[in-house]
């Protein structure tokens, strides 16, 4: 089954034009930090999490396809990842996902490999 991770899932609450930064990200397992920036392009759509003390101030680029729920009401992004499965992604260095298809590719694949 070939899964579009670039995307928002249906029934996450996510809506166009939704402005994301500075929301509370949940993983499975805890928070991770929140929101720096996102893009919600069609077939590109991701966030980049600042993760502050977490994971020592890195920043982690997760596809739109990890976010289950939208919570406005709450400002918080709950995401399907464990702490360990986020800290372990491909490190993520500005924009060099918009820049590099071989890195875009590589992200994509990580998570989409971890669906199921």
């Amino acid at each position: 089954m070939d899964v579009n991770v670039w995307g928002y899932r249906e029934g996450s609450g996510w809506a166009e034009a939704l402005d994301l930064k500075g929301y509370e990200v949940e993983a499975a397992d805890g928070t991770i930090g929140k929101v720096g920036k996102h893009s919600d392009e069609v077939d590109s759509a991701y966030i980049v999490v600042d993760t502050g003390p977490w994971i020592f101030g890195r920043e982690v680029l997760l596809p739109a396809g990890t976010v289950t729920r939208v919570d406005t009401q709450e400002k918080k992004l709950h995401v399907d990842r464990t702490k360990d499965q986020i800290k372990a992604a491909p490190e993520f260095t500005g924009d060099k996902h918009i820049e590099d298809p071989e890195y875009y590719s590589r992200i994509g694949g990580y998570y989409g490999n971890l669906l199921g």
